[in-house]
């Protein structure tokens, strides 16, 4: 059977809704009202001010006499009208025979008269037309009592309603600003949405298990620790896993800020805790997250700058509250914070905060997990190895690296490309860790030629000295702040650092202040950061680490402790002028012999200082398996000598992007004249 051909206008249509008209907005009549008052207002007062403007610039007061009589005997008067008051003062209005100063009328007087039948004699002696009338009793009233009635609506606008406004957030201070996201909320996190904090979600899921079934604990006699203290470093993911505990066990949540507690005025913070716990009784079994709780919850008598009654009030009443008189069952508090050790002692004892987690940096495996929940945001292409992207990023937290796969997206996106590669990510790791690269600062040829021979002296000294972490990368681009850098990866996370590997790290720092100084015998102001955190890192292993045999294994303090608590100052002891010298003298002994052993390496390298600073000049960036095949070959590697230099790529570069641009141009351009679009589509 031959099939009918049907026409698109034959198909059909699905019935289309009727758009539902959106109403007006009503408005309340309240508002109606407040808006006719405003509109009332402003009508008087033009009223008034043309009232004032009238009499002020067409009327000329006289007296009576002899003003009056004068003009009037004077023949300087044309016509009059007499005004009978029910007041009893009576006056007369009247035309000048003058004009005014436009000449567009003659002028106006006025004068108040004692008695009126007087007047009346003399108009009628002098021959002047005169009317009498009485005054308007309804405008007379609506001008006496109009000023009043706009001195008070501007009283009540100007002062009743902000002080009503004022009154009424007054009343709202000792509110508790707690946000409460309630059960069953889509936008509830659970663990599985956290990740590289294994141990600490361990702990909370039993916090999670007795708020699902509390009966579960209380059968044998037991009671869950009612609160929990979240401490670790920033971007650890203290909130979230906070969030995901009470996401997990899914009930109502409070989260508010340690700095909300805090006002001008006294007694707020304390009035606003008492109402969050009175909050959380009405939604038990619940959650309340309290973060930075160090604001408020900071050491009492420190012994600093005075007291502060405010602070310590709002701690007192969290103390109560979270173990007084008044306690119940089924709110558990989770805090967290940065700083536990200003935390006040009462606020950390049992029967508060019973349980303290502690949130470190994630290792290797952490690194990992938390790449696979942040790449599936984004289009990662299939070649990138994340346990290579995870090993390159020792140190990194949680925020460091959803901000890292969030750069690595973002240049791929500003290329162009399909999909992050990992050169996306090596790219977007260097720019976290080091800053980015600044290709507007160049160099000209002699800082060029000594940014390259004190990078240089870096990576041989590096790559010589025991126990230090291999080079990653090389190179004399501007990065941050600096004009070069040596860049280092950890071959896995360490927790600890021994003599030899600190001393190697001051090996390391001090070769480039002596690569400068072998080969151009001057010393630069480029090896400045170099030394500051040399010798940081020798005062801490004098003072901090005991790892001078000279003065022994005891700590005489930094020197740079910040002074939070008010217990720095008594806990220092203070060493004599004699073991002062002794501390500088060894470490001036530790950094000289750092400087010695850098000197050492590189003078038994010279011809590899010469060679790497070279390739530098010349492509700007090596990684760290070209420099160790030029340290153990002396050549240069070949990856280096059938690649372009630098300037090459870039040009090529620049004219691929200018015919891109080009091209683009042209398309708008034929899009827009419709003969070049007409001819364009002939052609084909």
């Amino acid at each position: 059977m031959s099939e009918k051909s049907i026409t698109p206008d034959q198909l059909p249509v699905a019935p289309q809704k009727k758009k539902e008209r959106k109403k007006p907005p009503q408005v309340k009549p309240a508002m109606q009202m407040r808006g006719f008052a405003v509109w009332f207002l402003m009508l008087a007062l033009i009223l008034m001010a043309s009232q004032m403007f009238n009499k002020s610039e067409a009327t000329e007061r006289l007296d009576y006499n002899p003003g009056f009589t004068q003009m009037l005997l004077s023949g300087r008067i044309r016509n009059c009208e007499i005004v009978r008051e029910s007041s009893g003062t009576d006056y007369v209005t009247g035309e000048l025979v003058e004009l005014n100063e436009n000449k567009e009328g003659f002028k106006k007087f006025r004068v108040d008269v004692p008695s009126v039948d007087a007047v009346t004699m003399l108009l009628l002696e002098n021959d002047i037309q005169f009317k009498v009338r009485p005054a308007s009793l309804f405008w007379q009233a609506v001008l006496n009592v109009l000023p009043v009635f706009v001195v008070f609506m501007l009283i009540y606008f100007f002062f009743f309603r902000q002080m009503k406004m004022a009154g009424g957030r007054a009343m709202s201070f000792g509110k508790s600003r707690a946000k409460l996201m309630k059960k069953n909320d889509d936008r509830k996190i659970t663990f599985a949405a956290v990740a590289g904090v294994d141990e600490a979600k361990e702990e909370l899921q039993e916090v999670v298990e007795f708020l699902k079934d509390p009966k579960q604990f209380q059968r044998l006699g037991g009671k869950m620790p009612k609160g929990v203290l979240l401490a670790g470093s920033p971007g650890t993911g203290k909130t979230l896993i906070a969030k995901a505990v009470a996401g997990e066990a899914d009930v109502p949540f409070f989260n508010i800020s340690g700095s909300d507690f805090v006002e001008m005025f006294v007694g707020v913070g304390a009035s606003r805790v008492r109402d969050m716990f009175e909050e959380g009784r009405k939604n038990a079994p619940c959650i309340i997250f309290v973060d930075e709780i160090d604001a408020v919850g900071r050491s009492r008598f420190s012994g600093m700058g005075g007291g502060h009654d405010e602070r310590e009030q709002t701690l007192n009443a969290l103390l109560v509250e979270m173990d007084g008189f008044e306690t119940e069952e089924g709110i558990i508090i989770i805090a967290a914070t940065n700083r536990p050790d200003v935390l006040d002692p009462a606020l950390m004892r049992p029967g508060r905060f019973d349980r303290q987690v502690f949130i470190d940096l994630p290792n290797l495996k952490g690194r990992e997990e938390i790449l696979k929940i942040h790449v599936k945001q984004v289009t990662v292409d299939e070649k990138v190895d994340l346990q290579k992207v995870a090993r390159g990023t020792p140190g990194f937290s949680g925020a460091d690296i959803m901000n890292l796969v969030n750069e690595a997206a973002l240049l791929a996106a500003r290329r162009g490309a399909k999909s992050v590669e990992y050169s996306d990510f090596e790219e977007a790791r260097d720019k976290v860790s080091w800053g980015r690269e600044r290709r507007s600062h160049m160099l000209d040829t002699e800082e060029k030629k000594l940014a390259a021979y004190h990078e240089a002296g870096h990576a041989i000294v590096i790559a010589k000295t025991e126990q230090t972490e291999p080079v990653h990368k090389v190179t004399i681009i501007p990065r941050g702040r600096a004009l070069g850098a040596t860049m280092q990866l950890p071959e896995k996370d360490r927790y600890t650092q021994g003599r030899k590997r600190l001393f190697g790290i001051l090996v390391g720092l001090m070769g480039g202040r002596v690569a400068e100084e072998l080969v151009f015998n001057d010393v630069t102001t480029g090896a400045q950061n170099d030394i500051e955190r040399a010798t940081r890192i020798a005062r801490s292993m004098v003072c901090e680490f005991g790892m001078s045999d000279t003065l022994g294994p005891r700590n005489y303090g930094s020197g740079e402790q910040q002074m939070f608590m008010g217990r720095e100052i008594q806990q220092n002891e203070r060493h004599g002028e004699k073991v002062t010298q002794l501390i500088d003298a060894e470490i001036d002994r530790i950094l000289k012999e750092a400087t010695a052993a850098a000197r050492d390496i590189l003078e038994k390298h010279r011809d590899k200082l010469g060679l790497i600073s070279e390739v530098l000049i010349k492509y700007e960036t090596i990684d760290g398996a070209q420099v160790t095949h030029m340290l153990e070959t002396g050549e240069i590697p070949d990856e280096l000598k059938n690649g372009k230099p630098p300037e090459e790529k870039r040009e090529e570069e620049a004219k691929k992007t200018a015919e891109v641009e080009k091209a683009k141009t042209e398309e708008s351009e034929k899009q827009d004249d419709p003969a070049k679009k007409e001819n364009s589509s002939v052609s084909t």
